[in-house]
């Protein structure tokens, strides 16, 4: 039998976090606005069905992904929840495993790719994104 979440609460509520539009990505998309940077929101990941890229810039093939310290494993603020301790462990594996597949598919697949931790100054992660934009000779006022 396959091992179930902790409790249908636990269930419910996990299922409920935001996985899209969070605080720090909309602060990351509206810096990277105010600057003139257009981009596309969700876009499917070429060739992978049910995959998504957080902000893609596909005319200069630059997929940027704000990653959630709890669900992708952050080496600073990751934690491991105690109840039910090897359903989390596999799971929270697989989604490690799945960004680095991810990552390498759009890689091979000639993007660039930036992976960002949700903890990090949007600031910075905005300026990061510019310049890979920039640094691609790609056009960096794409409209959405």
């Amino acid at each position: 039998m396959p091992v179930m979440p902790s409790s249908p609460g636990v269930s419910a509520r996990m299922s409920r976090q935001a996985s899209r539009d969070t605080n720090p990505e909309l602060a990351v998309r509206r810096l990277l606005h105010a600057s003139g940077h257009r981009y596309r929101l969700q876009r499917p990941v070429p060739g992978m069905s049910r995959r998504t890229i957080d902000i893609a810039f596909p005319k200069a093939k630059v997929a940027v992904f704000l990653d959630g310290c709890f669900w992708h494993g952050c080496p600073q603020h990751a934690t491991s929840p105690k109840a039910n301790a090897d359903w989390w462990r596999q799971k929270l594996d697989r989604n490690i495993s799945r960004d680095r597949e991810t990552t390498a598919h759009l890689v091979a697949a000639g993007w660039t790719v930036l992976r960002f931790w949700e903890h990090e100054n949007p600031v910075a992660v905005a300026a990061d994104i510019a310049a890979a934009v920039a640094a691609t000779h790609g056009s960096d006022t794409e409209q959405s």
